[in-house]
């Protein structure tokens, strides 16, 4: 696997340790999520190759999460759907990375588990509030989303490969989850496409 842990990256991992661990206020946090990934996807993406089996690996685990979570939120809509709360009902499902660091990364080390809490806070990472999509599923009474529309199938190709080299993904069929993740968030390429874990949240709402 290409050097993913050199001496640069380690450095600015250290500060976001320093600063996360230790609770400091540091409005400008992000910054350092954003260092850090721009240094590690500007030398692994010049090698995509290495990368494509992880890609695809991690693309087919994310859409089996996203198919499960669809499925489950599926079930409890169809069962509180048409009973009287006595107001509107919505349900929201949100799809998370696993908590725990993941085991298949090749970079490992004592510092590893805090370091991916780091990343997977909110707080930091802003835009992975909702998880590895940009806006959680949801459903309610004048809206019943399909899985194609969770994924990003329902859209023409170029198939989620944006940033990615064109013909060497041209087959894959990624989804819009990989492109949120890969574009939007704070995750280097390299954080995330060893995950094959996930956390799942369901929430119902019963308004008045």
């Amino acid at each position: 696997m290409l050097n993913i842990h050199d001496t640069d990256i380690k450095l600015i991992e250290k500060e976001i340790l320093r600063k996360y661990d230790n609770a400091i206020n540091y409005p400008d946090c992000d910054c350092l999520l954003s260092l850090r990934k721009e240094v590690i996807n500007s030398r692994v993406l010049a090698h995509q190759g290495e990368l494509l089996p992880h890609i695809v690996a991690f693309n087919d685990a994310l859409v089996d999460a996203l198919r499960d979570m669809y499925h489950r939120a599926s079930l409890v809509w169809n069962d509180i759907k048409d009973k009287a709360y006595g107001g509107n009902v919505v349900l929201e499902a949100r799809c998370f990375l696993s908590h725990d660091y993941p085991k298949l990364h090749p970079v490992q080390g004592t510092d590893r588990q805090d370091l991916w809490c780091a990343l997977c806070d909110s707080g930091w990472n802003q835009l992975y509030h909702d998880g590895v999509t940009l806006f959680d599923l949801r459903f309610t009474a004048d809206s019943t989303p399909g899985f194609d529309s969770l994924t990003g199938w329902n859209s023409p190709p170029p198939n989620w490969n944006e940033g990615l080299d064109p013909e060497l993904t041209k087959d894959l069929r990624l989804t819009s989850a990989f492109h949120h993740l890969f574009h939007h968030t704070k995750f280097a390429i390299t954080d995330f496409i060893f995950v094959r874990n996930f956390e799942t949240e369901i929430h119902v709402e019963i308004g008045n």
